[in-house]
């Protein structure tokens, strides 16, 4: 066997490893369709529910619950299309959709998610409004790089463009909805039009 046939071996144990030990990349599909609801998402809220130059959201106004109300339809939506997506793409690919590693990264995932949800609601109580758009984004940015090392693809990658987003719309928080737009809408789409693009090469 010539040195070439040993380094092709060493490379493909290596791989089978590195998928072994990380959770196959979530559908590219799943990635636009969660921009996409993102964005009906930001021009429902814009059309329907953002207040007018003279109006103010509180936290117990109608338009304030019904604005929660669609944020959570979006996180749901998402979250059921990349199940359903990641399903389907990983048994047509005969692998495991549920072990170790996808517990481990959904551990990841939700440490900082979760603390984010709380933090924001407390937030909310206290009646500080302005950073609510940018607070999302920088702990959903952060749930991903975390949870990025038990995932093959570059969903790191996607979760620095969310902090920095987030960073920026703390500075200029009358924005915070068209940041929302960027960071959950244009960014995932793009994610996601990317990985469809590697999958359909692979």
């Amino acid at each position: 066997m010539s040195e070439k046939d040993y380094l092709k071996d060493i490379s493909e144990i290596k791989n089978l490893m590195d998928r072994s030990s990380r959770f196959i990349s979530l559908s590219g599909l799943s990635g636009i369709f969660a921009g996409v609801y993102a964005v009906v998402g930001v021009a429902i809220a814009y059309l329907y529910l953002f207040p007018k130059p003279s109006e103010y959201l509180t936290l117990h106004s109608l338009n304030f619950k019904l604005l929660l109300a669609l944020l959570a339809s979006v996180a749901v939506l998402s979250i059921v299309t990349a199940y359903l997506l990641t399903t389907r793409r990983a048994k047509r690919n005969s692998e495991k959709i549920w072990d170790t590693t996808t517990r481990r990264l959904l551990l990841n995932f939700l440490i900082p998610l979760i603390t984010g949800g709380i933090y924001i609601i407390i937030k909310l109580n206290s009646q500080h409004y302005g950073l609510t758009a940018s607070l999302m984004l920088i702990f959903y940015g952060l749930a991903l790089v975390n949870a990025s090392k038990y995932t093959i693809g570059n969903v790191k990658y996607l979760g620095y463009g969310e902090i920095i987003v987030g960073l920026i719309c703390a500075a200029f928080p009358g924005y915070g909805l068209w940041f929302w737009l960027v960071g959950f809408g244009l960014f995932h789409i793009v994610y996601g039009s990317i990985m469809y693009l590697k999958e359909g090469k692979n």
